[in-house]
C-alpha cells in the first residue's frame, strides 16, 4: 500500500512532492524518495526509514527542477533499504518509475532482461518496469514505450513514470490500485490518494482499471492501454480531505466493503513464496526457535476481531496442530488465565488502541507469554507492547462497522497458522504450497462475491421491515453467522442473533415463525447436509430462509420456496478460506438494510471506531 505523488507546474516541485508524501505516509513508512528532472538530467534523493529521513537528506543535498515524482514505501519485494527505495531507474538512469502493487511475473521478466544485458541493482519487482520501458523506447514517446511494456507485465499495479529523454511529461497507469489526477491552474498532479493533492486542487479525475493518463504542462489526455482515447469526467471535490476519500461511494462502509479484494491482496503481498510455499512474517520479530517452543495459543480480541479470532482457532489448530483458546479481551483479566512462557498470546485489534484488548494482552505478558499483535495501525499501542506484529495493511477504515479490517485479520491469521505449522514441522513446505496458492486466489474470489450485490439488494428490500433475524452456520463458518448478526445489529438497529446451527434445537428454534428470516451459511463442505436439515426445520415452522451456498448446485431449491426464500451462490472456496468469502454478502445485506431504513451507516448510534475506555 505504497504512496505515490507526481507534479508538473510552476510551484517548488520538491515542496509539493514532500507535502504530498506526508499526507500519504500512512500508506508506508519504511522508505521514501523523490526524482526531479531539470536541464535534461534526473536527480534522485532517497532514504530508508520515515519521511523525515528523506527530508534531512534533501536539506543536506538540495535539489530543484521542473517536474518530478515521489514515493513512500511499504516493503513487499526487497528489504527496506535506501537501495530498494523508490523511485527506480533503468540502466541509463534517465527513466524513472514509482509503483504501488505487484508485478507477478517479475522474476521471469528479470531473467529475460538480464539475458538481454540489463543490469539490476535492487531486490524489487518495480525495477523491471524501468528496464522494460527502456527496452521499448523507440523514439515515439514515453507513453507508447509504457504501453508496449505493459503487454509483458502481469499483476495489479499503479505506475507513474518520467523520462529525461521525453521531457515535460508524466505518464501514469492504473491496473488495480487507485490513481487520481489533479487538475490545477497551469499545473497538474497525480497521486494514489486525494489527500496528497487536496491542498492544491479540488478538480480531480479518477483513472479506471487499464487506463493511462499522459500529463504535460498543457493538459492531460486519457487512453486505455492500447492508446484508444477514453472520456473522463472531472469531479469537483467539495468536502474535506477525509470526506474526499469516499472516492464516489455513498458511504465509507460501502467503499470499504468493495476495497476488500485490494485489502486482502495487500495483506498477502511479500509474505508468501508461491514456489517454495514459505511464509515470511519478518515484522513478527520473534525467532523460529522461540515459536517452536510454543505449545498453546491464546487469542484475545473484542467485537468483530473476536469473531476473526474464532475463525483463527479453526485455522491454527488445523495448520499448526496447536491448541487454541479464544478469549474476550474484556473478560480475560477477571479470571486467573493459565498461561506461561510456552504460551503465545495473539491480540487482534484494528486500531491497536482497544483498551480491553490491551489490558488482556498485559495480563498474558505478566504471566510470561510470548506476544504478537494483528493490527492495522502502524505504531499503535498494541504494536509497541508486543514482541512482534502482523500488520494487516488494510488501509484506513473509517466506517465504524468493520469490514475490510475483518477480512484482512482472517488472512493474517491464516498466514500465522501456516508459519506456526512450518516452524513446528507440522506442515511441510510441499504441503504448504496448495495453501499458499489458494491464498493468492482469494482476491479474485472476493471480487466474484461482490458481484452478488444486486441480488443482496433484493433480499434487503424483502426483509427490511423485520424486527428479528437469526443467523446460522456450522464449523468454521459459525463465527461468520455471529459476525453477520453483529453487522446487522450495529448499523440497522435490528435485533439479530448468530448461532452454531447445531444449537438451534437447544433454544433458538422457539423463536422461529413466519416473521423470522433465517440466514443460513451452507457452503458445500462436510456439514452441508446437516445445514440442509437445519433449513428444513426452519421451513417446517414457517420461517423464511436466506441461504449462502456454493455456486452450481440446485439441491437447496428442493426444500426452499422461490416466492419466500433466497439463495445466494458464491464461488467455491477452500474450507479454511471460505469464511472470508462468505462474510461479504452478509456485510452487503447489513449495509443495504440499514440504508433502506435511513440509518447513519458510517456513524451508527452509540458506537465508536476504537473503544479506548473500559
Amino acid at each position: 500500500m505504497c504512496g505515490i505523488v507526481g507534479y508538473i507546474g510552476s510551484k517548488d516541485v520538491v515542496s509539493v512532492l514532500v507535502e504530498g508524501l506526508r499526507m500519504l505516509e500512512y500508506r508506508g513508512y519504511d522508505s521514501a524518495g523523490v526524482a526531479i528532472v531539470r536541464d535534461g538530467r534526473v536527480d534522485l534523493r532517497r532514504s530508508a526509514g520515515k519521511l523525515s529521513n528523506l527530508e534531512s537528506v534533501i536539506v543536506a543535498q538540495p535539489i530543484a527542477g521542473d517536474y518530478g515524482v515521489g514515493h513512500t514505501r511499504w516493503a513487499t519485494h526487497g528489504r527496506p533499504t535506501e537501495e530498494n527505495a523508490h523511485p527506480h531507474r533503468d540502466c541509463t538512469g534517465r527513466i524513472v518509475v514509482v509503483h504501488n502493487g505487484i508485478i507477478e511475473n517479475y522474476l521471469d521478466l528479470k531473467h529475460e532482461l538480464q539475458l538481454q544485458g540489463h543490469k539490476f541493482v535492487t531486490e524489487t519487482d518495480t525495477e523491471i518496469v524501468a528496464h522494460l520501458v527502456e527496452r521499448e523506447m523507440k523514439g515515439d514517446g514515453l507513453e507508447n514505450a509504457v504501453r508496449r511494456a505493459l503487454m509483458f507485465m502481469r499483476g495489479l499495479f499503479a505506475l507513474v513514470l518520467i523520462s529525461a529523454d521525453d521531457p515535460e511529461k508524466i505518464v501514469t497507469v492504473r491496473n488495480g490500485p487507485p490513481i487520481v489526477v489533479g487538475l490545477g491552474d497551469g499545473e497538474f498532479f497525480v497521486a494514489s490518494d486525494i489527500p496528497a493533492i487536496l491542498n492544491h486542487t479540488r478538480d480531480v479525475v479518477f483513472l479506471g482499471d487499464e487506463e493511462m493518463g499522459v500529463i504535460t504542462r498543457h493538459g492531460v489526455s486519457f487512453t486505455d492501454f492500447f492508446g484508444r482515447p477514453v472520456s473522463k469526467a472531472t469531479q469537483r471535490v467539495l468536502w474535506d480531505p477525509i470526506m474526499a476519500e469516499k472516492a464516489g461511494y455513498k458511504h465509507f462502509m460501502l467503499k470499504e466493503i468493495f476495497e476488500q479484494p485490494t485489502a486482502v491482496r495487500e495483506t498477502i503481498l511479500g509474505r508468501v513464496s508461491q514456489d517454495s510455499g514459505r511464509v515470511f512474517l519478518e515484522e513478527m520479530a520473534i525467532s523460529e526457535e522461540r515459536l517452536a517452543t510454543v505449545d498453546r495459543v491464546t487469542i484475545l480480541a473484542c467485537g468483530t476481531s473476536w469473531h476473526s479470532a474464532l475463525v483463527g482457532k479453526f485455522i491454527i489448530e488445523q495448520l499448526a496442530r496447536l491448541p487454541v483458546e479464544v478469549d474476550y479481551g474484556s473478560e480475560y483479566r477477571y479470571r486467573h488465565p493459565i498461561v506461561d512462557k510456552r504460551s503465545l498470546a495473539v491480540v487482534i485489534t484494528q486500531s491497536g488502541e482497544t483498551a480491553d484488548s490491551l489490558a488482556a494482552l498485559r495480563e498474558a505478558k505478566r504471566e510470561g507469554a510470548c506476544s504478537i499483535a494483528i493490527c492495522n495501525v502502524v505504531g499503535s499501542m498494541a504494536t509497541r507492547e508486543t514482541e512482534g506484529t502482523i500488520y494487516t495493511h488494510a488501509g484506513p477504515e473509517i466506517g465504524v462497522a468493520s469490514t475490510k479490517a475483518f477480512t484482512s485479520q482472517l488472512v493474517a491469521l491464516y498466514l500465522l497458522g501456516l508459519r506456526l505449522g512450518q516452524v513446528r514441522h507440522a506442515l511441510s513446505l510441499a504441503d504448504s504450497r496448495p495453501h499458499v496458492n489458494a491464498l493468492l486466489q482469494l482476491p479474485l474470489l472476493l471480487e466474484l462475491a461482490l458481484k452478488l450485490a444486486p441480488q443482496v439488494e433484493e433480499v434487503a428490500a424483502r426483509f427490511l421491515t423485520r424486527t428479528d433475524f437469526l443467523y446460522l452456520g456450522r464449523g468454521i463458518n459459525y463465527p461468520i453467522a455471529l459476525e453477520g448478526a453483529l453487522k446487522l445489529k450495529e448499523i440497522s438497529y435490528i435485533h439479530a442473533e448468530g448461532y452454531p446451527a447445531g444449537e438451534m434445537k437447544h433454544g433458538p428454534i422457539a423463536l422461529i415463525d413466519e416473521r423470522m428470516p433465517v440466514v443460513s451459511i451452507a457452503p458445500h463442505d462436510a456439514v452441508f447436509e446437516k445445514m440442509i436439515s437445519n433449513m428444513q426445520e426452519v421451513k417446517a415452522r414457517g420461517g423464511s430462509v436466506v441461504a449462502l451456498t456454493t455456486r452450481g448446485d440446485d439441491k437447496l431449491w428442493s426444500i426452499l420456496d422461490r416466492s419466500h426464500d433466497f439463495v445466494l451462490e458464491l464461488p467455491p472456496a477452500p474450507r479454511l478460506l471460505s469464511p472470508i468469502v462468505n462474510v461479504v454478502p452478509l456485510q452487503l445485506l447489513a449495509y443495504d438494510i440499514a440504508v433502506r431504513r435511513g440509518c447513519d451507516v458510517d456513524q451508527p448510534r452509540n458506537l465508536a471506531k476504537s473503544v479506548t475506555v473500559e
